[in-house]
């Protein structure tokens, strides 16, 4: 089991190393950031665009630049973000509660809608209520989230105006970002519950348990959904890091204060420092939940053997 977990947490390493640099080659394709920097005239000055170019670290090399920026990048310094004129680290700190906690809201509404449809999609197969959670499915995996977040703000903020349809305030601006965010995932997550809990309850211990005279619902929920929910629980790891790289796109519908929406701003502004700082954080985040839902699998499933 050790080794298992030593080889996994190489294997995360090795990802988040091959992530910079993808990022850090991607950041430079979109253009020359002193183009946003200086003015036209200033950036017609050769004196002036060297003076500019030497102070932000552009006149070096690429694997100068590279070994630089992972190296700040390991001890928490992204650099200054050439945008807002601060360190990138520390507006990545003031945003990433907003994000993290519309991820946590958006994670409890696919869950508190998906679980339960699935498991009695799954225990009442092929009846009406299983041709609810089927068609609920179709129509969720088919609508973007950008796409659900304009229907919600345009049917309860501009119809209804039960909630405001942009930025941050009470509670009921979390609502519709969490919502159209959550609800995405509800259909993916509903669709394996569904699929995992049918696996299991043709399997030859259920059988046994119904035998030996246990309640339905105790078969259920202690013995199907038990050993079901390992599918489930490996998606969430996916979940979280796609809910984290969706919010980009909800973030920018809603003008949410979040990541996503300072990494909308900061690709338009060629902001290198604040790019890479914020793929990293989202590169890692993804990494390290998928590490953790790795261990977890190993420690739910006892069939797997690590050699």
């Amino acid at each position: 089991m050790q080794r298992f977990i030593m080889l996994r947490f190489g294997q995360a390493i090795l990802a988040f190393f091959a992530v910079s640099i993808i990022v850090f080659g991607l950041a430079r394709i979109s253009g020359n950031p002193l183009d946003t920097l200086l003015s036209f005239e200033a950036g017609s000055d050769p004196v002036q665009r060297a003076l500019i170019e030497e102070y932000w670290g552009l006149d070096k090399s690429l694997p100068e630049q590279y070994g630089r920026f992972i190296w700040n990048a390991m001890q928490g310094d992204f650099g200054d973000s050439f945008k807002y004129r601060l360190a990138a680290a520390d507006l990545i700190k003031d945003r990433a509660p907003n994000t993290f906690l519309l991820a946590g809201l958006a994670i409890v509404v696919a869950t508190l809608i998906a679980l339960p449809i699935g498991v009695l999609s799954a225990v009442k197969k092929d009846t009406p209520l299983d041709y609810f959670g089927k068609i609920l499915a179709l129509i969720g995996q088919s609508a973007p989230p950008f796409w659900l977040g304009l229907l919600l703000m345009w049917i309860f903020a501009v119809k209804l105006g039960l909630v405001q349809t942009s930025g941050r305030g009470g509670f009921t601006s979390f609502i519709l970002p969490a919502g159209a965010l959550g609800l995405f995932w509800v259909a993916a997550l509903m669709r394996l519950v569904r699929s995992a809990m049918l696996d299991v309850l043709d399997s030859e211990y259920v059988k046994l348990a119904r035998i030996k005279g246990l309640g339905e619902w105790k078969v259920i929920w202690k013995h199907v959904f038990r050993n079901a929910a390992i599918a489930p629980l490996t998606f969430f790891g996916l979940i979280l890091g796609n809910l984290l790289l969706g919010s980009v796109s909800i973030e920018t519908v809603f003008q949410w204060p979040g990541l996503g929406f300072l990494a909308f701003e900061a690709v338009f502004a060629r902001d290198f420092p604040l790019v890479q700082g914020i793929v990293l954080v989202f590169s890692a985040i993804f990494i390290v939940v998928n590490l953790i839902v790795d261990i977890l699998y190993a420690y739910l499933d006892p069939r797997i053997r690590y050699k």
